[in-house]
């Protein structure tokens, strides 16, 4: 599946239709963080980004040409090659590597942003997880995060809706067991000095085949940032 993540019909088009959301999502917090502007043609100038899970490279080349410094890792060596070439072609300038949150961490290399998006409900290890990208995190950094809850709505919607009827997935991509509440992700963090400074959902709209931010809806998709306290 790797050479299809930059077709938007393909097998990643449900991170097509909500990527624009997402990655407004990040600009618009990190200009409020740093006093940028979001609408200047490159407004993350000199922030340092880690996207990890990277995959083909969806929202780390968009964050690029926005400015930021990005650095983008992922267990796949495929899915790398995939967002290198595409950001060849694309003459974006990104830094792509094969490996892990944890091993990176390892090394000592510190970010101003770190990205985990649409990766939690996949590993093995949540725990070990949080303690990488947070130890990754600068001191007056922020931690992005992006997941399903795991609620019968999003059993329905997330798997049933998504996998089975809209097929927008493989059957089995996702398993219901390991979809995370924001209560789990709050205590997780809280135990290593974060705290969630902003939560909202991320719904969509059949009408209009359209994602869009929804504050008071967490009940399927939801993304938050983080802090240290």
């Amino acid at each position: 599946m790797a050479a299809e993540w930059w077709d938007p019909r393909g097998k990643f088009s449900p991170l097509h239709k909500f990527n624009p959301v997402r990655l407004a999502y990040i600009r618009d917090a990190l200009c409020d963080r740093w006093g940028r502007d979001p609408m200047a043609e490159r407004p993350l100038e000199g922030i340092r980004i880690l996207d990890v899970g990277c995959g083909g490279g969806l929202i780390a080349e968009p964050l690029a040409r926005l400015g930021a410094e990005v650095v983008g890792i992922d267990a796949s060596e495929r899915n790398v090659k995939t967002a290198a070439t595409h950001a060849l072609e694309t003459g974006t300038t990104v830094d792509y590597r094969v490996g892990t949150a944890e091993a990176l961490a390892a090394t000592g290399e510190r970010f101003d942003v770190v990205l985990a998006l649409e990766i939690v409900e996949h590993v093995a290890d949540v725990d070990l997880l949080l303690t990488a990208i947070t130890t990754l995190t600068k001191q007056d950094g922020l931690l992005f995060m992006a997941t399903v809850n795991r609620t019968a709505k999003s059993f329905v919607m997330a798997i049933v809706g998504a996998e089975y009827v809209l097929r927008w997935l493989p059957r089995g991509t996702h398993d219901w067991r390991k979809f995370i509440r924001p209560s789990e992700l709050a205590t997780g963090l809280r135990q290593l000095g974060f705290g969630i400074k902003n939560l909202t959902g991320l719904i969509y709209n059949p009408m209009t085949d359209r994602f869009s931010l929804a504050e008071r809806d967490v009940d399927v998709n939801y993304m938050l940032y983080a802090a240290r306290d």
